[in-house]
């Protein structure tokens, strides 16, 4: 009698690939997140005593406009003073990532705003003067 036979039990393998797919969309999808925005590498200006500095918690855009961008998000200066207050200020790290072409009254204007937020550390991004 065939009813009575057992069955060979067998692991089904595709729902496992689509499981696994999914996982490495997800972790590629939260490794993007933590990418921090690294502003203008190309059209920074160039410095001679360029020095590494810590990780900054924020990094700021200007550009020859006047205008910033931080996190992919155009922002006024009076908009920024007022994101930099949300968070905790005074642990708060900004680097400025200006174009070579941006203006000084612009970058101290944007260097104020962070100084009115509360912000003791801010760095203006540069790269070394060999490189250019």
């Amino acid at each position: 009698m065939r009813y009575f036979e057992t069955r060979k039990a067998r692991i089904e393998v595709v729902p496992m690939i689509d499981i696994m797919f999914f996982l490495l969309v997800f972790f590629i999808m939260a490794a993007l997140k933590m990418i921090p925005a690294s502003g203008l590498p190309g059209k920074l200006p160039g410095s001679s005593t360029a020095q590494s500095l810590p990780h900054p918690k924020v990094v700021v855009t200007l550009y020859k406009d006047g205008s910033i961008e931080t996190q992919h998000q155009k922002l006024t200066l009076d908009a920024f003073t007022a994101q930099l207050r949300k968070n905790d200020p005074a642990n708060t790290v900004v680097t400025i990532a200006s174009e070579k072409d941006a203006n000084v009254q612009q970058l101290t204007s944007l260097m104020d705003a962070c100084r009115k937020a509360g912000v003791g550390q801010i760095g203006i991004a540069a790269r070394d003067a060999g490189q250019q």
